[in-house]
């Protein structure tokens, strides 16, 4: 009889076609219907009744009856079976961590080590649940268990931060990568990044939670654009820890608070005289909620207006307005500055807010300069450089706007400096404009060496140094009026806009190389096609004569008919193959020959490029703006916020006179120079006198409660975050199970009803 059953399970086995899992016996499920009541007696019974029970067996889904137990927190239970000398513990320490159940979990762990010493800290591996180099701090880490994370970090237990998946170390990285799988140990890296950006494991590994927030978000943005294959998950994870930076600062209660947290000078690279390192290092991370903040914007702000608190509530037109009499007392300002650095007005003028009126009132004073410069007539001019008696002030605002320049970048450090591109903007227009000067004094020098002071403009050679100079001080011209857009992040209504044309710069920057690979397919193929027919001339029998068109003469011009087709402005005929007549069997006679095949080709190829860059990429690109400028309109409030205090930031670390007045020696930097040595010879408690290659001299502000401040100030913050974050899962829980009552209520009712 039982031959003929192995038999039949045998054959049933063989007719099954599917994955082979482990399969419960009936004396297994009646032991695990068991351990789910919970009886530890009646547990104790069974096996003692039924000695062929084994205690670790698993069902199909890898569940043990230690699994059973933790499931349904039954201490004594987990108690019982762990006092078993054959008992398995697998991954049920991970199960009950999960869980967060503390007390079930260290009673594991410690059977673990009981089993095999310093095994408690590794694992399981070949679980059906978890990765086989999740450990229990990792599991604890991902799924925030704040106490747990607690209790295992007393007890040793470390993750290990993974390298970014660029790394190619040669002591941890280059070994992995050639003895394990690939797969793996990016999974791996993924599960340990997931680990240690949980904001509980946070606040538990650093004092500085936000200065951790800040470098994991950009590493975990880098990695994602290196492992593209996780890119979303890498995404996720860096958007979650930004998030969490800006939900603690949001968790501040006072300006204070605010202002300890934004002074801090960890993780900025280099020490900076900015009053806001923290902010800095902000912006560089490119973390646009927390600068963005209501709590970091009303700090800034304050900062931004001083005492001048009507700045805030007038209206753009207002302001507007207040920039020509500004014009006229800017020699006024710079007096009372030199003068009366400390006086009551002066102090006004140093506002930051009134800065800007300064420095943008000036600025139209420079615009008001060059345009008159570029609208000189040219019909009578004469070799050499200009001579209208205004470039003198030209140079001496170009001067002043490079001494700015260079000021901003000593503040802010070369890599800040350089990274921002309205500063690579203002550099090339400077850069024009010196260029210009050189060329004005080329031509002078050629002028005085030569002579021909009164040549023609038409007999100059095309590379004069007068028209060299006339054609960069245009190109110059056009950027220093396009500067105008940077004052129109500003504005609430502008600022988006402004912010989308920059955005919509990298999209046209993108498509480029798509129309350039176009471009450059069709005029390889269409170079010389027509080169013979090149200024031919055909007459019909109208005697109306037809030249050829130089369109695919040579691979420049098939270039320069291809780019202006891109904008509907080449002629349809650019394809015509125009041949000269030929002669006939007379004088009086002649014959007009066609190459259709080559005309055709042309056409073919013509039409085809119309319908690839026009109709097909260069709506692509319309529509990749269009999406640009809805991301941005979108999400308005973060990216014209940041973007108004990068500009906010640049102006409060320029110097109190706007070009080019900068160029002054005003008291206070002489009184900065004598305050500077006092401080280098005294060494006050509260102040150090400093120097470095990037930022020559500067004072620095030292106070020796700052990290004490800082530390209190972190921790009301971590508690507020974790109070909060606790209130909300409560009120989930509350409104789920208030669901739930109606539900069950509605279900009462129409039981009553029935019956």
């Amino acid at each position: 009889m039982a031959k003929k059953l192995e038999e039949e399970e045998e054959e049933i086995l063989n007719r099954r076609m599917g994955v082979m899992v482990s399969q419960l016996r009936e004396l297994d499920k009646e032991f695990f219907e068991v351990v789910t009541i919970g009886n530890v007696a009646d547990v104790r019974t069974f096996l003692a009744s039924h000695g062929d029970v084994d205690l670790n067996v698993m069902n199909f889904e890898g569940i043990s009856a230690l699994h059973i137990a933790v499931k349904e927190r039954n201490i004594n239970m987990v108690e019982f079976l762990l006092s078993q000398p054959d008992v398995d513990v697998h991954d049920t320490a991970l199960y009950a961590i999960r869980e967060n159940e503390p007390r079930i979990a260290f009673m594991i762990l410690k059977k673990l080590e009981e089993q095999s010493p310093g095994m408690e800290k590794v694992g399981a591996t070949h679980s059906s649940e978890f990765a086989d180099d999740a450990t229990p701090l990792s599991v604890a880490a991902q799924y925030g268990h704040y106490e747990m994370i607690t209790l295992l970090l007393d007890r040793g237990h470390k993750i290990v931060k993974p390298h970014p998946p660029s790394c190619f170390c040669a002591e941890v990285c280059k070994p992995q990568r050639e003895s394990e799988d690939p797969l793996t140990l990016d999974r791996m890296r993924l599960e340990l990044y997931r680990a240690i950006a949980n904001p509980a494991y946070i606040c538990q590994d650093s004092y500085d939670p936000i200065l951790v927030a800040f470098e994991l978000s950009r590493e975990l943005r880098l990695a994602g654009l290196y492992e593209h294959e996780f890119y979303d998950a890498y995404k996720t994870l860096s958007e979650d820890v930004a998030q969490f930076a800006t939900d603690l600062i949001g968790c501040a209660r006072t300006a204070d608070e605010v202002e300890v947290v934004l002074k801090q000078m960890a993780g900025l690279g280099f020490t900076t005289p900015f009053i806001y390192p923290r902010l800095l290092l902000a912006m560089d991370c490119r973390q646009k909620s927390f600068v963005a903040h209501p709590n970091v914007q009303q700090v800034i702000e304050s900062k931004w207006m001083g005492d001048w608190y009507e700045w805030k509530i007038k209206s753009a037109l207002w302001k507007a307005l207040m920039i020509p009499p500004r014009m006229l007392i800017l020699p006024i300002i710079t007096m009372m500055l030199l003068v009366a650095p400390n006086s009551a007005r002066s102090k006004r003028w140093k506002i930051p807010a009134n800065r800007f009126l300064s420095s943008v009132a000036s600025y139209i004073v420079f615009l008001g300069f060059v345009f008159f410069e570029s609208n000189l007539s040219k019909t009578n001019q004469l070799r050499g450089p200009p001579n209208s008696g205004i470039e003198p002030v030209i140079v001496l605002y170009v001067i002043s706007f490079i001494w700015g320049a260079i000021c901003l970048c000593l503040i802010q450090g070369p890599h800040r400096f350089f990274r921002t591109p309205w500063n690579w903007y203002e550099v090339i227009m400077l850069s024009l404009f010196l260029l210009t000067f050189l060329f004005w004094a080329a031509a002078a020098i050629d002028v005085a060496k030569n002579g021909q002071r009164d040549l023609e403009r038409k007999y100059w050679h095309k590379y004069d140094p007068t028209l060299v100079s006339e054609g960069l001080f245009c190109i110059a011209t056009i950027m220093a009026f396009f500067k105008l857009m940077f004052i129109c992040q500003l504005n609430y209504h502008l600022g988006p806009l402004q912010m989308s044309l920059g955005k919509m710069i990298n999209d046209v920057a993108k498509f480029i190389v798509i129309f350039s690979i176009v471009m450059i397919s069709f005029a390889a193929g269409l170079t010389r096609l027509y080169q013979y027919y090149d200024e031919m001339v055909q007459i019909d029998e109208s005697k109306i004569k037809t030249q050829q068109v130089s369109s695919f003469v040579d691979f420049t011009s098939t270039l320069k008919t291809l780019f202006w087709a891109i904008f509907c402005m080449s002629a349809i005929e650019s394809a015509d193959v125009i041949i000269e007549n030929l002669p006939g069997e007379n004088d009086s006679e002649t014959i007009i020959n066609k190459h259709t095949y080559t005309e055709a080709i042309g056409y073919v190829a013509f039409a085809g490029f119309e319908f690839i860059s026009v109709v097909v990429v260069l709506n692509m690109l319309i529509a990749c703006m269009s999406n640009t400028f809805t991301k941005i309109t979108d999400n308005v409030d973060v990216e014209w916020t940041f973007g108004r205090t990068e500009v906010y930031v640049d102006f409060m670390a320029q110097a109190n006179l706007p070009p080019p007045f900068n160029l002054l020696s005003t008291a206070r930097g002489i009184l900065w120079i004598i305050e500077y040595f006092k401080i280098l010879i005294n060494k006050p408690p509260d102040k150090r006198a400093r120097w470095n290659i990037k930022h020559c001299c500067y004072i620095e502000n030292v106070d020796e409660n700052d990290k004490e401040n800082f530390s209190v100030v972190m921790t009301q913050l971590v508690q507020r975050y974790f109070r909060k974050k606790q209130a909300k899962a409560e009120q989930t829980d509350v409104e789920g199970l208030r669901r739930e009552i109606t539900e069950l209520r509605g279900i009462l009712r129409d039981l009553l009803s029935s019956s």
